[in-house]
């Protein structure tokens, strides 16, 4: 089935060279139209039964088309030697729903934790979040009644609040089996607020969250049956995310034991993933876009194998956007070092690579900052190929969606 290319409505410059660096620099020039059904609202069963589409030479999409896998081919399209970097976080509970003392229903997503049980949190409806405001959380079990799920609402918040709570009474406040925020400020760069949760001594409030919160599936996946741990990789360990570095979903214990047996080795790094992933940028040019910070870290043992893979002729292979932000993020010296804090390094075309020579991803947002980061890697408009392929095979797009494989041998030419 041939598809049209995606087209961008700008000004016409002096040179198909010319135009194609404005396009690489305008938020227009990521673009596409993608048919709503191609978004999967369900995972792969098995994991590793997604599809995976090849990127194996500088022709790719310009003059041959990509090769097309199942994910458990993984092993025989890479090399002994190489080196697969992949993000351990873990999803938290991070949506709570609860009521105001007025016995208002509301709902909050957690982003990040500011100081010790105080939050960062987008909240819905954000307008009745006045400073000194309190919150009311009641058990996930006690507060919550069928609906889906897997809803989805603005910005990552929430979906329709009216079949998500039962009736809640505002006079149990005092239960000790309830749990309490109270609204310090308006936070003006996320337009969210920040909460001081009334914690039990010797309690986190990440601890409390398996009994309060429920794992939040990104917005537009509106309609899933998907189990919490279908939303973490199977090797996710560090809680913090509140959304999963989805090109790890992929992976099965049994295909990594496979890829350990091919001598394709594994390393770790942490990238706690933000609302911020899923936005869009809003400005039209790219270049002034100020990218959200994100806490990452690279421990030592982690560069050590990384340069030790380099030095015996290896290649790193990042496992999803997240695990190359990381680790290009630690690089930002001039070499790669162990680091950890926050980074708010922003990977768009002409971007000077470090450490990433090929990269395992899903399928990304139009106008995502992902999306710039793989166009960094290949270059835009052929990305925009391999995407008009992949809707024209049918491929299932994001967070559940199939994978791509950008090997080393195609990275780097511009189409």
């Amino acid at each position: 089935m041939k598809q049209k290319l995606v087209q961008a409505n700008l000004k016409d410059t002096s040179s198909p060279q010319e135009k194609d660096l404005e396009l690489d620099c305008s938020v227009a020039g990521y673009d596409y139209k993608l048919p709503p059904e191609l978004i999967a609202q369900n995972p792969a069963v098995p994991r590793d039964s997604s599809r995976l589409l090849v990127v194996n030479s500088p022709t790719t999409s310009i003059k041959t088309a990509s090769l097309h896998h199942i994910f458990h081919d993984l092993p025989a399209l890479l090399h002994s030697g190489d080196l697969l970097v992949m993000n351990n976080t873990r999803v938290i509970p991070a949506r709570l729903y609860g009521y105001k003392s007025t016995g208002a229903k509301i709902q909050v997503l957690l982003l990040e934790e500011r100081q010790y049980n105080c939050w960062l949190a987008l909240v819905k409806p954000g307008k009745s979040f006045k400073q000194g405001t309190k919150i009311i959380f009641e058990p996930r079990e006690a507060g919550r009644v069928g609906g889906d799920e897997g809803a989805g609402g603005d910005k990552g918040v929430g979906g329709d609040e009216g079949d998500k709570l039962i009736s809640l009474s505002p006079s149990s406040s005092s239960s000790p089996h309830l749990l309490t925020a109270t609204v310090l400020e308006t936070d003006a760069a996320t337009g969210g607020r920040l909460l001081q949760f009334d914690v039990p001594e010797g309690k986190t409030l990440v601890q409390l969250l398996e009994v309060f919160g429920e794992v939040p599936l990104p917005p537009y996946i509106t309609a899933s049956s998907a189990a919490d741990d279908q939303y973490q990789t199977v090797y996710a360990k560090q809680p913090g995310a509140i959304a999963a570095p989805t090109a790890g979903l992929h992976f099965t214990p049994e295909l990594l034991q496979k890829l350990r047996d091919r001598k394709i080795n594994q390393a770790f790094v942490t990238l706690h993933v933000g609302v911020g992933t899923f936005r869009p940028v809003e400005v039209e040019d790219v270049t002034t876009h100020q990218m959200h910070e994100e806490w990452i870290e690279v421990p030592a043992a982690t560069v050590e194998q990384i340069r030790a893979t380099k030095a015996a002729g290896g290649r790193i292979i990042a496992v999803g956007t997240t695990a190359v932000r990381a680790l290009e993020g630690a690089a930002q010296s001039g070499n790669l070092q162990p680091f950890c804090g926050k980074t708010d390094l922003f990977i768009y075309p002409g971007y000077q690579w470090r450490v990433v020579d090929g990269l395992i991803t899903n399928f990304h947002l139009p106008r995502s900052s992902l999306l710039m980061l793989v166009s960094a890697l290949i270059g835009r408009q052929r990305l925009l190929n391999i995407y008009n392929e992949a809707i024209a095979f049918g491929y299932r797009f994001y967070s559940f969606g199939d994978a791509m494989l950008i090997l080393p041998s195609a990275v780097g030419v511009r189409s």
